[in-house]
């Protein structure tokens, strides 16, 4: 054993992922999580414990603990001689969480400028996004879109930020990929983000705001009963 970590020596950090043994209830929610939050699952679908279970391989038991996790997180809800379903996305939902978004990427804005913190991460996710629509690949720019923005509440340095962030934005990918799932514009939603790195880069505080704000609110124009399934 000392061989061995004589060998490995200081430079072995971080070549082994830490090992996993995570419970099949969580396991199961992370899956049907990701899948509401990519619109795979639309909002109103009903979660069938058995068929679930015959798609998992697994028993009924840790699906339906799974589906409890995704209750307590606000992605499923309980409709009287339905069972769970994917909890719908009201109008006023859509607004708040968008309004809430904006309150929280305006602070951020403001805090990196205050602290004059480089915003070089930002421009490497503008720049994994224009390469994403080089690549006409929409996952990818959906990934470097949300990590522009949690770099964003990132180096705003604020953690008690971050935290409620990180719950807000499991909402916000889930609108965005429903809002997109017909009509994606890949160019359009790449272009949106440089501007405001170049107003951070400038230290223009005014024009920073406004940009974010603007970003904000134009994802926010969006019907929710479009997207609903008929299974309400």
């Amino acid at each position: 054993m000392a061989e061995l970590s004589a060998d490995l020596g200081d430079g072995a950090e971080g070549v082994f992922a830490p090992i996993q043994n995570q419970p099949l209830r969580v396991q199961i929610a992370s899956r049907l999580r990701d899948a509401i939050i990519s619109g795979r699952l639309h909002p109103g679908t009903v979660l069938v414990e058995t068929a679930l279970a015959e798609q998992m391989n697994v028993s009924r038991a840790p699906i339906r603990e799974a589906v409890q996790l995704l209750e307590n997180d606000g992605l499923v809800e309980s409709v009287a001689y339905k069972g769970k379903r994917v909890k719908l996305l009201t109008a006023r939902e859509v607004e708040e969480i968008y309004s809430l978004r904006e309150i929280f990427e305006v602070a951020a804005v403001e805090r990196i400028l205050a602290r004059e913190v480089s915003v070089e991460p930002l421009a490497a996710c503008c720049a994994a996004m224009e390469e994403a629509v080089r690549m006409n690949d929409y996952e990818a720019l959906v990934a470097a879109d949300e990590a522009f923005h949690r770099t964003l509440i990132r180096l705003s340095d604020h953690e008690l930020l971050l935290s409620l962030w990180n719950n807000l934005y499991m909402r916000i990918h889930q609108i965005m990929a429903l809002r997109h799932r017909g009509e994606r514009n890949l160019a359009e939603i790449a272009g949106n983000h440089p501007p405001i790195v170049r107003a951070l880069e400038a230290g223009n505080r005014a024009e920073a705001t406004r940009l974010i704000a603007q970003h904000t609110r134009a994802l926010a124009d969006f019907d929710p009963e479009s997207i609903a399934q008929g299974s309400q």
